[in-house]
């Protein structure tokens, strides 16, 4: 497996985040078939994440690169920000690893290094259609949980699983 490293993020790598979430965009579009999300614009782009400039500008948002091997391998966003309507200290806001690294470890690894040194109540919001990412998340969470992984189904804020659970002591 290669070394999975996480790189902070700053203002001079927004233009990379940027073109980072073109690929996400993409890849999540399969989820959007049927309804007007994840449409094309003219200039052959999708639209860009609209909570992208907050990540430095706001305290409790955190952006990072993934690397494995030193390559660029996808992203990872931090937040506080609740699906479930009850508090968390952390949510994964946004997840991406290129196809070229997955099902290897890399994405593991990433969503460990960003979870495992952040102690409190997370939250993680899983698409309804994205079941291969639920099944990455069970695993994740039930990995780093100091105690129980509760689930919530779809909620009136999200259509989709809700895990949360605690790190650090139990």
């Amino acid at each position: 497996m290669p070394k999975v490293e996480l790189e902070p993020a700053g203002l001079e790598r927004r233009d990379t985040l940027h073109a980072l979430f073109q690929l996400y965009t993409h890849d999540f579009s399969d989820f959007w078939a049927g309804t007007d999300r994840g449409e094309l614009g003219e200039d052959g782009r999708f639209p860009d994440y609209p909570y992208l400039d907050s990540y430095w500008a706001e305290p409790q948002r955190e952006p990072f690169l993934i690397r494995a091997d030193r390559h660029l391998a996808g992203f990872v966003l931090i937040n506080d920000h609740s699906h479930s309507g009850l508090p968390p200290d952390f949510a994964v806001a946004e997840f991406f690893v290129v196809r070229k690294h997955r099902r290897g470890g890399v994405g593991r690894a990433a969503a460990r290094a960003a979870i495992a040194g952040r102690e409190g109540q997370w939250e993680l919001a899983v698409a309804r259609k994205n079941e291969a990412a639920l099944a990455f998340w069970r695993g994740v969470a039930a990995e780093l949980a100091a105690g129980p992984v509760d689930e919530l189904d779809t909620t009136d804020r999200w259509n989709g699983w809700i895990l949360r659970f605690n790190v650090g002591p139990a």
